[in-house]
């Protein structure tokens, strides 16, 4: 199984941009699935995810960035706007997926995707 995201870049404060993670398996397949980020120095953190339908964000996101899933695309999409000099990191996609009866979950990685946010 693979997660493979796009759309980073460089953007300046107060900007857009929209990641996007597509996946190998079908994404409704996926207990969860969602985005971190991990800035310099830093501990990766969550940033959004989506968990049967039900949606979860980070409070220091949360009204700026919106989480979304494109089943005809089979992707995974995070609208992010008002764009923060904070906000600069490595964003990564990732998922869990049930691989037995007994629930238990594997956690699958993409390889990450640079946000830079210029001030």
């Amino acid at each position: 199984v693979q997660l493979v995201e796009s759309g980073g870049g460089l953007v300046q404060a107060g900007g857009s941009l929209t990641l996007s993670c597509g996946a190998s398996e079908n994404i409704l397949d996926f207990n969860t699935i969602g985005w971190y980020r991990q800035a310099p120095g830093k501990q990766r953190e969550l940033v959004a995810t989506i968990q049967r339908g039900s949606t979860n964000y980070a409070d220091s996101i949360k009204g700026r960035f919106t989480i979304s899933r494109d089943i005809f695309k089979n992707t995974v999409l995070l609208q992010m706007n008002s764009l923060k000099s904070e906000d600069t990191a490595i964003y990564y996609c990732t998922a869990k997926l049930q691989v037995n009866v007994e629930g238990a979950l594997v956690d699958i990685w993409g390889q990450g995707t640079q946000v830079t946010v210029s001030s």
